[in-house]
């Protein structure tokens, strides 16, 4: 967290920077851990100062701020960061601010309680190396033949090899487990034990939960930590199907009780009931997408 619908929430809050040039960038005071930043403020205000902002992109996680001279600033939200261009949640876990030349957007800044978040300034050839290059297809665009072919000999789970950023970019923990409730996939089935028909339902519910998780602006969890740009929070945690709901009622089947398991570290909620391994189908009002969730994915 953030995942996918967050980190596109982000892009889309900050796109008003677009058509600014920034004035500086600082690294304000902050004595908690440091985040990964390259260069060092010096080389990177020197770098940046006075260039426009031609455009904001997205490339899995990561937001990429792009600027006329064909660098790119790459941030890497990870646990906690969150970038915004209204104040933050608090200031001592502050760790970038762009000082931009606008009336109506005046600043960006880049915040992270826990500070497992990465700021890097790179060139067009280091952003295509050390990012484009080593990431999958993006969630959003991948087609199923794509997701079949590339994960269908794996002898890993479902549930973790969808989280493998180099198979496909941008699927993390939560969304991976309301993914699978949807298609009604068990999430402890091996890849290549999986049929076409299940690959075909698990890329119709990557669709439906990431368009609806991006309509609602992302997941604001227990913890409070997620923003939008404008120190929002999202809504979709009131839609989950599963994630962290161990112990309820599933609202599909209304038969099965909602477990908890651990999968690679990181914990799994599914229904055992609607996600047999006997491989029960989704609902098809449920996992067929429709035209305006889509438009809304691939805008």
């Amino acid at each position: 967290m953030p995942e996918l619908p967050e980190v596109e929430t982000m892009c889309r809050g900050v796109q008003p920077m677009v058509g600014h040039r920034i004035r500086a960038a600082e690294r304000p005071p902050c004595a908690r851990r440091p985040i990964l930043f390259e260069p060092s403020i010096a080389r990177f205000d020197q770098r940046v100062r006075d260039r426009l902002i031609t455009g904001i992109d997205r490339l899995g996680k990561r937001v990429i701020i792009e600027l006329e001279d064909a660098q790119a600033i790459v941030i890497e939200p990870r646990m906690t960061g969150l970038v915004l261009l209204s104040d933050p949640p608090g200031p001592e876990h502050l760790r970038l601010r762009l000082i931009l030349d606008g009336d109506d957007v005046q600043e960006m800044l880049f915040w992270d309680r826990r500070g497992l978040g990465t700021v890097r300034l790179l060139t067009a050839n280091q952003l295509q190396r050390d990012v484009r290059d080593r990431l999958g297809p993006d969630a959003t665009r991948i087609s199923a033949a794509q997701l079949r072919e590339t994960l269908q000999h794996s002898r890993r789970v479902i549930k973790v090899a969808l989280l493998d950023q180099a198979a496909v970019a941008g699927i993390g923990n939560l969304y991976a487990a309301e993914i699978l409730f949807v298609a009604g996939v068990d999430p402890r089935t091996r890849c290549d034990k999986l049929s076409r028909p299940q690959w075909e339902r698990i890329h119709a519910g990557i669709g439906l939960v990431l368009g609806e998780a991006i309509e609602h602006e992302g997941s604001t969890l227990s913890d409070g930590t997620y923003r939008n740009a404008l120190n929002n929070e999202g809504s979709y945690q009131n839609y989950h199907r599963v994630y962290d709901r161990a112990g309820l009622g599933c609202g599909r089947c209304a038969v099965g009780v909602i477990r908890r398991i651990v999968q690679g570290q990181r914990s799994t909620f599914f229904c055992p009931i609607c996600q047999r391994k006997t491989g029960r189908h989704g609902t098809v009002g449920e996992i067929e997408v429709s035209q305006s969730v889509a438009d809304a994915v691939q805008s």
